[in-house]
């Protein structure tokens, strides 16, 4: 038994949108045996747009019925029955989100004639309930109508039974199928030609525009693990997905900097993180007239070879900071205190006094070298070397005068006549540096050397 619905919303996006029109048929297979059909007042304006495309006007609905006032109706006609929608989460989300405003845990199982019809009509120009009823000459009494769509549903799912001659609809009911819980735009067979590798995946909509783009050690796992997301925000982007392409990156390191880089350059609608583009600042070194060595900072195009790239003066300020309590800098060398002729942090005997000629430059120099040296990457140059996507392959992250290059990926007997990191630069493919690549290569590189101290430490008997 199958209790066929459709509703029409105000259409204020996932989150806001309220019921207008609600619509259950009970479909036993053959006929429809009851029927519960109501306007529903929404509480809030419908819009112009939606009004001009259900008909539905704010003067119907004023004095229709609010939502809690046939819940319990819209519950009794459903129980014990299989939820069926054309676009089955658009229809059961909304109306779940009604009962739980209400206090109401509601549950059914679902079926999806888009995805149905996928399975069992394959290769449909468009499988919006519109065209394929006009393919399949099912008249729609009232378009974008709550009874006349699920009329139109019932029709289609008869007709869909009909045709199952592989058991399609008792593999979808299937707890244990993935079926009902992929979208409904998206085939199954994308799923299933994932790989289960790393890389960098994403998600496009019906237009195949990019909506989301996302990491993982496991492709197929991770986007998965999409669908069985109970957040809105998961679920209105699941609705959208209509195409999956993906890029294997044979590291999860490398699979994080093509990410972020991705992230950056498309900027996804359903991407929080990662989308912010500023300026960078370099931290450099230089040696004034007395032969004091300054740390400074300014934008990162005027400073040719920075020790360390930052991407706010805060960050920069407070790493700066760290640095002259750590290694008992002056601030006034640091450009931390600007013009005084002597640092306040003396008084405190924070600092030793190079600032007022009570410590020499050379035993002040020796702590700044010390410094800049646990800086990290600094501006040296560096080739971190991680797992191809072949094991004839090597990938790579590469980096010059401290600046992240990109990812490049190089057969193994190839890279063994590289001497230099400069050489791996023809066999890059160029990215732009930003702050989230330098937390991720410093979190990388801090990770490594504590796993390179710790087997260090280790004792052999």
């Amino acid at each position: 038994m199958y209790a066929v619905v459709d509703i029409e919303t105000t259409g204020n996006g996932y989150k806001g949108q309220k019921i207008t029109e609600i619509s259950v048929l009970v479909f036993n297979g053959e006929t429809i045996i009851n029927e519960f059909t109501s306007l529903v007042n929404p509480e809030q304006n419908i819009p112009p747009f939606i009004t001009n495309l259900t008909g539905i006007t704010n003067a119907m609905v004023r004095n229709a019925p609010k939502f809690f006032e046939i819940a319990q109706q819209v519950e009794k006609i459903t129980k014990d029955l299989i939820f069926v929608a054309h676009n089955v989460n658009f229809d059961y989300n909304i109306i779940k989100s009604e009962f739980n405003s209400l206090g109401f845990n509601w549950k059914r199982k679902k079926l999806c004639t888009v995805r149905l019809t996928r399975k069992i009509m394959p290769g449909l120009p468009s499988y919006s309930l519109g065209n394929i009823c006009a393919g399949e000459n099912i008249p729609i009494n009232g378009r974008h109508r709550a009874k006349g769509d699920a009329e139109a549903t019932v029709e289609l799912l008869k007709r869909l039974i009909a045709r199952d001659q592989n058991f399609t609809i008792n593999s979808f009911l299937n707890p244990k199928s993935r079926q009902a819980t992929l979208p409904s735009l998206l085939d199954k067979e994308t799923i299933d030609n994932l790989p289960e590798k790393a890389g960098v995946y994403f998600f496009k909509d019906a237009t195949k525009k990019i909506i989301y783009v996302g990491k993982a050690i496991n492709i197929k796992q991770r986007v998965i693990s999409h669908f069985y997301n109970k957040k809105k925000k998961e679920q209105q982007m699941c609705l959208e997905i209509a195409h999956i392409d993906f890029t294997e990156t044979g590291s999860e390191l490398l699979a994080l900097l093509l990410e972020s880089s991705e992230i950056k350059k498309q900027y996804p609608k359903y991407n929080f993180a990662q989308k912010n583009k500023r300026e960078a600042i370099g931290l450099f070194a230089y040696e004034d007239q007395k032969g004091v060595i300054h740390l400074a900072f300014n934008k990162l195009k005027l400073v040719p070879n920075p020790l360390i790239t930052f991407f706010t003066n805060t960050a920069c300020r407070k790493f700066l900071e760290h640095l002259c309590e750590e290694f008992v800098l002056c601030p006034k060398y640091c450009h931390l205190q600007t013009n005084v002729s002597r640092c306040f942090h003396h008084q405190l005997k924070t600092c030793k006094g190079v600032c007022c000629n009570e410590e020499s430059v050379e035993k002040y120099n020796l702590r700044v070298q010390k410094a800049i040296r646990s800086i990290g990457i600094g501006a040296t140059n560096m080739v971190i070397k991680e797992k191809g996507r072949t094991k004839n392959e090597l990938g790579f992250a590469l980096i010059l005068e401290g600046n992240y290059k990109g990812i490049g990926y190089i057969d193994k007997v190839q890279e063994e006549t590289l001497t230099q990191p400069e050489d791996y630069q023809f066999y890059v493919e160029p990215k732009r540096d930003n702050s989230d690549i330098q937390k991720i290569l410093g979190a990388y590189l801090r990770k490594k050397s504590k796993l390179e101290a710790e087997n260090n430490g280790k004792i052999s008997i």
